[in-house]
């Protein structure tokens, strides 16, 4: 991704940072940045029911390049990743949703656009019930499915145990902030954070000296919900977070679980009411949650890993489909460009392989356009 779309894809969530709808519709319209501002005098012209404080927005769009300029050697300078919605780094589950970021920015080691992506919510106040509901789901789920991205975040209670227990079981885990990269809310969470980095990431919409505004913090939570398969709430009260992720994920069409709770305790009568209303499918174990997603093969291949099943009894490849094999084994979950690159065969090539290796059961098409390696 070039410098120029990056700055100018910074500059536009400047200008229009409270209709993402209506932003997000005129860059899908242009399929850019560059091209929205290059063409910014004729926008109406294009694009007839584009807002007026957009169009006011473009025609004074001076301060938020020199702002979006800044914040650039700023993210060069401290390893931080500019992600564009046109990157193939960006969250393509995301990507689906109505109110997606148009930039995203990040600071880690995971790929967002793993097979199996999970979020892990509930309350601040994460009671020691809630606490070994955590500590058995991950570590039996890691058991069922080996590598699954666990989101959550980064605060208080549910999300900060979602997240430590990911990295004590050997998951990434990536935590979503309200607010930039430059600093951590809380500041407890530190030496968690920094753990992330090398076995997940940090993630965020907001530029750097941002704060930690409560409003923030809801519009955090979209992000959590549309960049995972689905949502499971641990623990929640009548009214919290948590419970706003959930309904975000109804809404992206993403599976929402819920673990039920004794009758009366304070935290977990937002789960009860869920389950009781349908908002959320009961569970009370991993195995339920990798049952009632289908993903019991995630087990069995793991399984098959284990007891050395040997290249001789998979289906018959020619040398560049073992190529390509080689280099999905090596990284899993490319999508074409990438095995383009690893592979040196043309794109028009590996999308005929790949159309013969998934015939053959041995790869398969993920979301987002990249591929996995089934044995």
């Amino acid at each position: 991704m070039n410098e120029q779309e990056i700055i100018y894809t910074m500059a536009l969530t400047r200008i229009n940072y409270f209709n993402l709808a209506g932003l997000l519709q005129l860059y899908r319209e242009l399929g850019s940045a560059t091209a929205i501002i290059e063409n910014r005098q004729h926008i109406r012209e294009m694009v007839p029911e584009a807002s007026p404080r957009l169009i006011a927005g473009l025609n004074n769009i001076g301060e938020a390049l020199k702002r979006a300029e800044t914040e650039w050697e700023y993210d060069l300078a401290h390893q931080i990743q500019p992600i564009t919605m046109n990157d193939s780094r960006y969250p393509q589950r995301l990507k689906e949703c109505d109110d997606a970021p148009l930039m995203l920015f990040y600071k880690g080691s995971a790929d967002l656009n793993q097979q199996r992506v999970i979020n892990i919510v509930g309350t601040r106040h994460c009671t020691t019930y809630g606490q070994d509901v955590i500590h058995r789901f991950v570590q039996d789920l890691r058991k069922h499915c080996p590598r699954v991205l666990i989101v959550s975040g980064m605060a208080y209670g549910v999300d900060i145990h979602a997240h430590r227990e990911a990295l004590q079981n050997g998951y990434e885990t990536v935590g979503v902030l309200a607010h930039g990269l430059d600093y951590l809310y809380p500041h407890q969470h530190k030496p968690t954070a920094n753990a992330m980095l090398t076995q997940g990431g940090l993630l965020t919409e907001h530029f750097t000296q941002t704060n930690a505004d409560k409003m923030n913090f809801v519009r955090r939570n979209r992000i959590v919900a549309g960049m995972s398969d689905a949502c499971i709430l641990v623990e929640s009260a009548a009214k919290g977070g948590g419970l706003i992720t959930c309904r975000l994920s109804r809404e992206y069409n993403r599976d929402v679980f819920a673990f039920p709770g004794r009758i009366g305790d304070e935290y977990s009568e937002g789960c009860n009411n869920l389950i009781r209303d349908n908002g959320a499918a009961l569970i009370n174990s991993a195995e339920d949650f990798v049952n009632a997603m289908g993903w019991e093969e995630d087990a069995a291949l793991m399984n098959a890993q284990q007891q050395g099943i040997e290249r001789d009894f998979f289906p018959m490849l020619s040398p560049d489909e073992t190529e390509v094999f080689d280099a999905l084994r090596k990284e899993n979950d490319q999508n074409v460009n990438r095995l383009a690159v690893n592979t040196n065969l043309s794109v028009g090539r590996l999308t005929s392989l790949l159309f013969e290796m998934e015939m053959k059961g041995v790869v398969r098409t993920m979301a987002g356009g990249v591929y996995h390696v089934l044995i």
